[in-house]
């Protein structure tokens, strides 16, 4: 009997036929990239067997497979949150897919809120820690030993040399990446300022509501993880403002020449 894996890996094969080595997963606002890709496949969610559907604003819950920069690549238009109502095998049922599929690093962009003060909206943080505040661990219950070990080491997730070529890449473009760690919240609800108060003690600079269930279980497999986070908004309290889910979408088409850009710089180059 075929495993839900199986299946989806399955129905993909017929329709991807190149090797894809590269994992992009599309953030709140940044889906224009997409549209830049060559000998384009598009395969909804819902056509996948046991994929999830995204149900988050500006996601678009689509495969692409494509050309980008040169790069055979797969992306992700719209991921899965835990706030949707997805557990946490849900969220990493696609990563999990691609590395099955032969993909073997992983790109995240996110939109988040910025904590660190010297940050401004339309900023992008180059992610090299994260910080999960949810309680909520993806590897809790058995594990499979196909994908990885028991108990992976984290130390090093966010690959330091795809880390390298991103931020020199970032330095040759003149392009100002900050660097950071981010929190990880379940939403769906914004955060209260106590809370990031707190997150700033703790070390973080930017916050969210995705990402690290994704990078975690990358990982796991055995995947090289890279993360960028576009600064949509500053978090609770930095600013005496409220925050909307629509400044969210228009900061990312505020940034999405600067990070088309930047994204296809350096996918050639990992």
């Amino acid at each position: 009997m075929k495993t839900r894996i199986e299946e989806a890996l399955g129905y993909i094969g017929k329709h991807i036929k190149n090797q894809p080595k590269i994992l992009l997963v599309l953030g709140s606002g940044l889906s224009a990239l997409a549209e830049e890709t060559l000998e384009t496949i598009l395969i909804p969610y819902k056509d996948i067997p046991n994929f999830p559907i995204s149900t988050a604003p500006g996601h678009k819950s689509r495969l692409r497979s494509g050309k980008l920069a040169g790069c055979e690549l797969v992306i992700m238009e719209g991921r899965f949150h835990y706030y949707e109502g997805y557990s946490m095998d849900d969220i990493a049922f696609p990563v999990r897919l691609m590395k099955r599929l032969g993909v073997e690093k992983l790109v995240l962009t996110n939109a988040a809120g910025g904590i660190n003060r010297t940050f401004r909206p339309g900023d992008l943080m180059l992610i090299h820690d994260h910080i999960n505040m949810t309680g909520q661990n993806l590897l809790i219950g058995k594990n499979d030993d196909a994908y990885g070990p028991r108990f992976p080491d984290m130390s090093r997730l966010y690959d330091k040399n795809l880390n390298e070529i991103i931020l020199n890449t970032a330095k040759n473009m003149s392009v100002d990446l900050k660097t950071g760690v981010y929190a990880f919240m379940s939403g769906p609800s914004f955060e209260t300022p106590a809370e990031i108060r707190m997150l700033e003690i703790l070390g973080a600079d930017a916050v969210g509501m995705s990402t690290v269930p994704e990078a975690v279980c990358a990982g796991h497999a055995g995947m090289k993880v890279a993360g960028i986070s576009c600064i949509s908004n500053m978090a609770a309290g930095i600013l005496d403002q409220p925050i909307t889910e629509q400044e969210v979408l228009e900061t990312g088409l505020m940034v999405k020449e600067k990070f088309s850009a930047l994204l296809k710089g350096f996918l050639p180059l990992i």
